[in-house]
């Protein structure tokens, strides 16, 4: 892998892995067009790991509530008076929310960076949750606030999340759904999807650590990918939290659509390969 190649996947990584068009189902075409063989662990690895560049921007632009937050948990767990806040439940809410996604990432590791890195998983993928996220905007109420959140929202979060372990659903997609059809507002699900996705992220790199560093990868182009994908990913996150504010999530599901049949095209008549 070259370094402008590192760059490219930087970019891709950063715009995509918050907005609901699925990160992977994006590096896995990337990585095609750049001529990488996707199904390799390495390059599978790769995109993983830089998703570390991505973790920090959302780290960065949240923070304020993630320390709030960590230091209210810590606080209940000393206090028994405190437990009953907001601000440590959602500790909690997040941590059992985020066990499912490791635990099924764990099992099906070598599933998901083999047969599920196909060009025809990712073109049918965001093709079907594309329907998903249409029919959540216009099915659920959207009327609960954050402040509003329950440990069954957490839960039913954590496990549509796991269908984000297949490349072209998306993870953020799958979250903010799952989060509309439990009747919350588009800012208080994009808000918990994006705090979801900071343990599963960090799980990912770092079980993806050491493929990502050998074979045709190596440190240098790592580390590009990483820093491009920070810099990106934290503009991506401040607009689309702006964005959900007043608009509907339809026009990503509309633009998954037409990039799904796009790919099913080229595959079809044997432009590209599935691998």
């Amino acid at each position: 892998m070259t370094i402008w190649d590192s760059i490219i996947l930087g970019i891709v990584e950063g715009l995509t892995e918050f907005l609901p068009v699925s990160s992977t189902g994006h590096l896995t075409i990337a990585s095609k067009m750049l001529g990488q063989k996707i199904d390799d662990p390495a390059i599978t690895a790769f995109t993983a790991v830089i998703q570390f560049g991505a973790i920090a921007a959302v780290v960065l632009y949240m923070w304020k509530d993630i320390s709030r937050y960590a230091v209210a948990w810590f606080r209940g767990l000393r206090h028994a008076e405190h437990r009953g806040e907001f601000d440590h439940r959602m500790g909690w809410y997040i941590i059992v929310g985020s066990l499912p996604i490791g635990i099924i990432g764990f099992l099906a590791k070598d599933i998901i960076s083999g047969p599920l890195r196909s060009l025809w998983w990712v073109a049918g993928s965001l093709i079907v949750w594309s329907f998903v996220m249409v029919a959540a905007e216009r099915l659920s109420s959207k009327s609960r606030p954050l402040t509003r959140i329950t440990l069954t929202d957490a839960i039913v979060m954590g496990l549509v999340q796991c269908l984000a372990l297949i490349p072209g659903v998306s993870r953020s997609g799958a979250t903010i759904s799952a989060g509309l059809f439990r009747g919350l507002d588009r800012v208080a699900a994009t808000r918990v999807a994006f705090l979801l996705g900071i343990p599963a992220l960090v799980g990912a790199g770092l079980f993806e650590l050491k493929d990502a560093l050998g074979g045709n990868v190596g440190l240098v182009p790592v580390l590009v990918g990483t820093v491009v994908s920070f810099i990106v990913a934290y503009a991506s996150v401040a607009w689309l939290l702006r964005f959900v504010v007043k608009h509907s999530i339809e026009v990503f599901a509309f633009y998954r659509i037409l990039l799904g049949i796009v790919i099913l095209i080229l595959l079809a008549t044997s432009t590209i390969t599935a691998t």
